[in-house]
């Protein structure tokens, strides 16, 4: 199969996860955000991230909006947020035919047995992608990135499936990392 007859996600997935966003997963109130501003809006992609319904078109949308990015061979990020959207690629890249594996960044290289950050493939020398589920301040990615590069792989772009617009894409172009996202504020009717 060649990267022009790669398949995609059927055409309405993007609707579909759109849906399913605002439906389930946006909550309105006053919230304090990571980066400490306040908002009147939560978007809380865990609570369909890990829904059996919605995983598998996080997959098939994330797939696609990765699918320009050439020669990548894991996708991951900080834990807990990107493990979920990771495991989506993994099995819905699988069911395409294709070979995108999984990896998990740790907050801190842990205190025993190996004592390593990144858990999953070997990275060294490989092309990966970090992923987000809904990107604020462009924190957790760069962190992901520091670890990443630590261990040798090269990170050729950040994926969010969430973008608030609240300057997550400047911070992570700055870094000298294209910014990749499937869905903004304006697709769930907050802009």
């Amino acid at each position: 199969m060649t990267e022009h007859d790669t398949p995609t996600a059927p055409a309405d997935a993007r609707a579909r996860l759109i849906e399913y966003i605002s439906n389930e997963a946006v909550f309105h109130g006053d919230f304090t955000l990571t980066s400490g501003k306040k908002a009147t809006y939560y978007v809380d992609l865990r609570k369909v991230s890990l829904d059996h319904r919605v995983a598998p078109l996080i997959g098939q949308v994330m797939l696609d909006l990765i699918a320009d990015v050439p020669d990548v061979v894991a996708v991951g990020g900080m834990t807990m947020g990107a493990d979920p959207i990771a495991s989506a690629i993994l099995h819905q890249g699988a069911a395409r035919g294709l070979a995108y594996d999984a990896f998990v960044v740790r907050k801190e290289p842990k205190d025993h047995g190996r004592g390593k950050q990144v858990e999953g493939p070997e990275l060294e020398g490989k092309r990966v992608i970090v992923l987000e589920d809904t990107s604020t301040t462009g924190g957790s990615p760069l962190k992901a990135i520091e670890a990443l590069q630590k261990v040798g792989a090269e990170v050729v772009a950040v994926a969010v499936v969430v973008d608030r617009a609240t300057g997550a894409k400047e911070v992570i172009e700055a870094a000298g990392v294209p910014y990749l996202a499937a869905i903004g504020l304006e697709d769930l009717g907050l802009a």
